[in-house]
């Protein structure tokens, strides 16, 4: 259940950012959830990788290069699903910045609470 509540938080992650910028377009609603499940697939799978490999680049610029990556699997995802377009690698970079705090504000929102038991 954990697994569709982030495809969902993300999909109404990516949908604010296409609201929020102009550069980023996504032309249906399938375009929408395959973005949302490329962009999650991504983060789960080559984003991990990515950050050792880049490691020493991001301490060297004192962790801006996060951004960039961030960016670049954005960019990723929009090349891989039709009907989801960027602008360009800026464009990529804001709105994978404004996707992680959509995100961010709705995981936290909408966490599950934990239930008080009491014996």
């Amino acid at each position: 259940m954990n697994l569709v509540r982030s495809w969902l938080i993300n999909a109404v992650a990516l949908y604010a950012a296409t609201r929020l910028l102009d550069g980023v377009r996504v032309d249906s609603p399938e375009a929408l959830i395959g973005g949302a499940l490329a962009i999650g697939l991504i983060n789960a799978i080559v984003r991990p990788i990515l950050r050792v490999v880049t490691f020493p680049i991001t301490v060297l610029t004192l962790g801006l290069f996060y951004f960039v990556l961030n960016g670049l699997m954005f960019y990723l995802a929009a090349s891989l699903i039709p009907g989801f377009e960027l602008a360009g690698l800026v464009t990529a970079i804001l709105g994978a910045l404004v996707m992680s705090f959509v995100a961010t504000v709705l995981h936290i929102f909408l966490k599950p609470r934990k239930k008080n038991r009491k014996n």
